[in-house]
């Protein structure tokens, strides 16, 4: 599945106003003003019941939805299906491990990173 493919899928839900970030760098990926929603997406090409989010990214979302006064959630896709995750007051352990710099680009070098893993048995099943 790609993030279009995700947008398409959660906008058919019953989120009809779900509306896409403009900027490819945004801090969420897309909102749903009548659902006080931001939102990132993420598609994962391999199944894992614990999914990665980074830190980095979880504190620009929710600093992002704090700041409009929405709710942050994390929606991620893998071949067994898509789980959302209400990012809001969670407590997660934080790791640094040795990830790659970038996904799908040509960029092989690797750096530390701060990461968690959302257990998928915690999150809300979409499909």
């Amino acid at each position: 599945m790609t993030e279009q493919e995700l947008f398409s899928f959660v906008r058919e839900l019953g989120y009809e106003d779900l509306t896409q970030a403009t900027d490819q760098y945004s801090v969420w990926d897309c909102y749903s003003k009548s659902s006080n929603i931001y939102v990132e997406l993420k598609c994962r090409r391999t199944h894992y019941d614990k999914l990665l989010i980074e830190e980095s990214k979880f504190d620009r979302l929710v600093k992002a939805a704090a700041d409009k006064g929405m709710i942050p959630v994390y929606i991620c896709s893998t071949p067994n299906g898509v789980w959302a995750f209400n990012l809001a007051g969670a407590e997660l352990v934080w790791l640094d491990q040795e990830m790659p710099t970038t996904t799908d680009f040509e960029n092989t070098n690797k750096k530390i990173k701060s990461v968690s893993y959302l257990d998928i048995h915690e999150g809300l099943q979409l499909a």
